[in-house]
């Protein structure tokens, strides 16, 4: 579980987040949504320890982000998976090492313990074997995505962090990396969080969304909840464009299933 609480951030002059209380719970999956502007990139780089708050709390099982304990940060590293934007795999790795790259930053595992590891995070993410030494640009952009959370999850994680993890994939592809984060939360019970402009994301696993707007929360709730809204705000930013469209459509998978 990660607990905000008023949390502010400000880069001189500028507060681009004026005060968000908000919990994310383990074993489920939450989602981060906003306009451009409205602050949940910054929100998410504050969770992930990337920026340094203004003011206030990120508290992690009782563990405060951006304490002045070096160990505990430490500690608190070696718990986080992330998925970046566009994979950010590492070119001149295979995809195997790609995937060991955490495990030889943190851990103190065998070889054969690294390689047992890699290949049951690349197996569960329905990597083929004859893929495993494959580099990157040899694999498709799903391929790639798939591998980028094999990465984030061959350390066991307790919290899992994806930055627009569906950006540049086709919707089918998209859906499957949806269904797999997830899969992986539910089954080890991981505190996942999604900064995500994608509406068939926020219908299909948006067990909790937090909606930003001007660097507040300005509304929260579940996937059914979202689409029945009055909050004005939200209402605006769900069905405007053909956002609708996919609304629409991800409730017509849910109903048939």
């Amino acid at each position: 579980m990660i607990e905000v609480k008023n949390l502010k951030k400000s880069f001189e002059d500028k507060e681009v987040l004026k005060g968000i209380d908000t919990v994310f719970e383990s074993g489920k999956t939450s989602l981060i949504i906003g306009s451009s502007g409205a602050g949940k990139t910054v929100f998410f780089k504050c969770l992930l320890g990337l920026f340094e708050p203004t003011s206030g709390e990120i508290i992690f099982e009782g563990l405060e982000n951006n304490s002045k304990n070096a160990d505990a940060d430490r500690e608190r590293r070696e718990q986080i998976g992330t998925v970046f934007q566009y994979s950010a795999l590492f070119d001149f790795l295979s995809v195997e090492q790609n995937v060991q790259f955490p495990l030889d930053m943190f851990t103190k595992m065998s070889t054969s313990e690294k390689k047992d590891r890699v290949h049951q995070a690349l197996t569960r993410v329905n990597i083929e074997e004859d893929a495993f030494k494959k580099k990157p640009s040899e694999i498709s952009g799903g391929m790639q995505k798939r591998v980028a959370i094999a990465r984030a999850i061959v350390n066991s994680p307790k919290y899992l962090f994806c930055d627009e993890p569906n950006s540049g994939l086709d919707p089918e592809t998209a859906i499957i990396i949806d269904n797999l984060i997830s899969e992986i939360t539910h089954e080890n019970n991981i505190t996942t969080v999604i900064n995500s402009h994608d509406m068939n994301s926020v219908i299909e696993i948006g067990e909790k969304i937090v909606f930003l707007k001007d660097g507040l929360k300005a509304w929260e709730g579940t996937n059914e909840e979202i689409v029945f809204t009055d909050h004005e705000d939200v209402s605006e930013f769900v069905y405007s464009s053909n956002l609708m469209q996919h609304v629409r459509t991800a409730m017509q998978k849910k109903e048939k299933k």
